[in-house]
């Protein structure tokens, strides 16, 4: 181990403790010991001090236990000490370094309210670029990421590039390879995130180019994220600093990059990192730590090119990325799926209100469609003026001998990703709602609709070429064109909802499993029926039909239900046996429709979460996107630490969105007409389907009579409000009877 190494670390964690207890003192004395301390809108406390020490710090008051600790980690200035061949008395003052910082941000929180912008987006044209911590809705939202390996992990940049193309250079190729950048500390004068402004780069979650802070202690803000996602999504209690660090070593592959001159403050938080396993690439002349121990491979490596700091941190990390080629002239990746092109980067747009959008995938026979053949029907790009708005459809025509009429949609729904994915083009909705935005970014290098068509081409390929031999795709941009293919298109949507509403969990003796959230919560199994759609809202029975018939050995697994072993509850034998192996051992039964007995797993990636609520004789539920309080004494974030390890757990149940208004929705306690309490927005969202299934329950005004957030969030006012109304539920039998 370098002695040099070591003595900076320390010498840095020193500094940064020291610091942190003067800030502390002059805090403790301006505001006093109850001042409330935390990251606003998030669960966990302080994640770092929380996770590994299990120390919740909810007030000033509380934060002096860690900050003595941190104190006590840092190794003593013994002569000759830093020569020993292993980390210890280093990753001991990284360790406390992280401590004294999180501390830090908590009170520059209290100090000045408005310093970090919350939010997914940077509000940069008035001065507030930094984000600070994530909050719960954007953490559950990005977490998901990483457990389904949208982001198979992140760089976290502290420092600032030679110059502002250098730092475009090297986001944009962590962008092609779909990881995620989070950037603090700055560099003679500038930051990475401000470098990126500069070349006018988007920032912000959307772009996941993710600027915390201005200074090197916002680098707990990214540690804080990781920590959050094992707890969160691990299952993994605090305090348990073991489980934590190694789960971040073996799950979340992130490691750092420092560019530029390294000082004792960067060294110690780059020691601190190794503890998680994240190692260090920088681009200056640092001692080096090369033998493997703590982290897969390398701790820290010097002297890396630019041109190649990529590459070599990948490698370091033992991380295996892929980068998408299409043959498109701008960049693509799932990285780009964020941007929004402005209204004076707009070139061209399609739908969104002002015009027609529609999108159809239709199964055609092998010798009716030319494969690769793209045409455009009426006027392409660079026949319009800027700012110009067209009619678009676009018609997509499959062909394969593993094809079949059910994949049609699975197909049609990934037109907005695979677009999307392309820099500089921007697209929202789906079916006969689409919006399409083209920025002057692609438009300058030659993007057309085209390439739209070239990029469902070639993507529908590498993704689906399992069942696909052959896609053609045909864009309209006259009018009348366009409305009649919307008519054509509603038809077919219409005769899909008609045929997929109609399936029952009785018709069919297969359903399939679902493993992806197996990567963050192990014991979990979610198996998919046709009244039963994921707990993520991502997949539903069809989905997974077609995932099978793509991936045989993927995540989704035909599991044959087998015996019936109790119809009212939804327990079968065959997906008790099923669960058993897949959950390693951990989960030999549950129950499908019931809230109470034995319920499903629950994984934190989850749509919704419901909850018993014995007095008012029903059920609550609550989406991830809500963060207010909740009647059962639980905001969305705690629910989902508490059951969201992949546990069954009696009285809560994870589920999706849709599955609300699926007729098998709690079906063994009750049904929809236990539902007493939901947050407005999501009452809105699914208005239509409760009102139906109301009506199909005897109780049409049953939208009505569920309580929200403006009714109340105690089950007192949820109670009294039900009465009033003469909710259902209250003249059920006892729900926990």
């Amino acid at each position: 181990m370098s002695k040099l190494v070591a003595f900076a670390a320390i010498q840095g964690a020193y500094n940064i403790v020291s610091k942190a207890e003067g800030i502390y003192k002059r805090a403790l004395e301006q505001y006093g010991p109850d001042q409330k301390l935390e990251f606003p809108n998030t669960a966990y406390y302080l994640p770092i001090i929380y996770s590994l020490l299990g120390i919740p710090v909810k007030t000033l008051g509380d934060a002096k236990k860690p900050l003595e600790i941190a104190r006590k980690l840092l190794p003593p200035h013994v002569k000759n000490r830093y020569h020993l061949p292993y980390l210890g008395p280093t990753l001991d003052a990284g360790m406390a370094a992280l401590f004294a910082e999180e501390i830090v941000e908590a009170i520059r929180y209290v100090d000045d309210p408005d310093f970090y912008h919350p939010g997914e987006e940077c509000d940069v044209e008035n001065g507030k670029l930094w984000l600070g911590a994530a909050d719960d809705v954007i953490m559950r939202k990005r977490g998901v990421e990483f457990v389904d390996g949208t982001a198979p992990g992140f760089a976290a940049i502290v420092g600032a590039a030679p110059d502002p193309e250098t730092a475009k250079m090297i986001a944009e190729e962590y962008q092609r390879r779909n990881l995620y950048v989070f950037m603090c500390a700055n560099q003679a004068g500038t930051t990475f995130a401000e470098q990126l402004v500069e070349a006018g780069v988007q920032v912000g979650w959307n772009t996941r180019l993710v600027p915390f802070g201005p200074d090197i202690s916002a680098a707990v803000f990214a540690l804080g994220f990781a920590n959050r996602a094992a707890m969160a999504f691990g299952g993994i209690k605090p305090g348990d600093y073991r489980k934590i660090l190694l789960y971040n070593k073996n799950r979340i592959f992130a490691f750092v990059n420092a560019l530029g001159e390294v000082n004792a403050e960067w060294a110690a938080n780059a020691a601190g990192a190794i503890n998680w396993g994240f190692p260090t690439i920088a681009d200056t002349d640092i001692p080096e730590i090369l033998p493997t121990g703590i982290c897969t491979y390398e701790h820290v490596v010097a002297q890396v090119p630019h041109d190649q700091i990529v590459q070599k941190s990948v490698e370091v990390r033992g991380l295996k990325t892929v980068v998408t080629k299409v043959d498109i002239p701008v960049s693509y990746g799932p990285a780009f799926e964020g941007e929004r092109i402005r209204k004076d980067d707009l070139v061209v747009e399609m739908g969104g209100g002002k015009s027609q959008a529609t999108e159809l995938v239709e199964m055609a026979d092998m010798d009716e469609i030319e494969d690769g053949k793209i045409t455009v029907i009426g006027k392409d790009i660079p026949d319009c003026e800027k700012g110009e708005r067209l009619p678009l459809g676009i018609y997509v025509r499959v062909a394969g001998r593993k094809m079949q009429p059910d994949f049609e949609p699975i197909l049609e729904r990934q037109i907005h990703h695979l677009i999307n994915y392309a820099q500089g083009v921007m697209h929202i909705g789906q079916r006969d709602i689409a919006w399409i935005r083209l920025g002057a970014n692609a438009v300058d290098k030659g993007f057309t609709l085209k390439h739209i068509g070239q990029i469902i081409h070639d993507m529908f390929h590498k993704d689906f070429g399992s069942i696909l031999d052959k896609v053609e795709v045909t864009l309209y941009t006259n009018a009348e064109d366009v409305e009649r293919f919307t008519e054509k298109a509603r038809a077919i949507y219409k005769m899909r909802d008609e045929r997929v509403e109609g399936m029952r969990d009785e018709d069919v003796e297969i359903y399939y499993s679902c493993t992806l959230c197996q990567s963050f919560a192990p014991s979990h199994v979610c198996v998919i029926s046709p009244e039963r759609t994921g707990l993520c809202g991502a997949y539903n029975w069809f989905d997974c039909k077609a995932s099978y018939e793509i991936n045989p050995t993927g995540p989704n697994q035909p599991v044959e239900k087998g015996e019936c072993l109790d119809p009212k509850l939804g327990q079968w034998k065959g997906v008790n046996e099923f669960v058993y192996k897949a959950s390693r051992q951990k989960i030999d039964h549950y129950n499908f429709y019931s809230i109470v007995y034995d319920p499903m797993t629950t994984c934190g990636c989850c749509e919704c979460i419901a909850a018993v609520l014995p007095s008012c004789n029903g059920v609550m539920t609550v989406h991830r996107d809500y963060t207010g309080d909740t009647p059962c004494g639980m905001k969305f974030t705690t629910l989902a630490g508490t059951i969201g390890g992949g546990v069954s757990s009696p009285g809560f149940v994870g589920h999706s969105k849709y599955n609300i208004i699926q007729r098998k929705f709690l079906a063994g306690d009750g049904g929809l007409l236990r539902l007493v309490w939901m947050p407005k927005a999501l009452k809105e969202e699914l208005r239509e389907g409760l009102r139906k299934r109301g009506e199909e329950l005897g109780v049409p005004d049953l939208i009505d009579k569920i309580a929200d957030e403006t009714v109340g969030t105690d089950e007192a006012s949820v109670l009294e409000f039900l009465k009033k109304v003469n909710h259902p539920a209250l003249s059920m039998e006892p729900i926990m009877g």
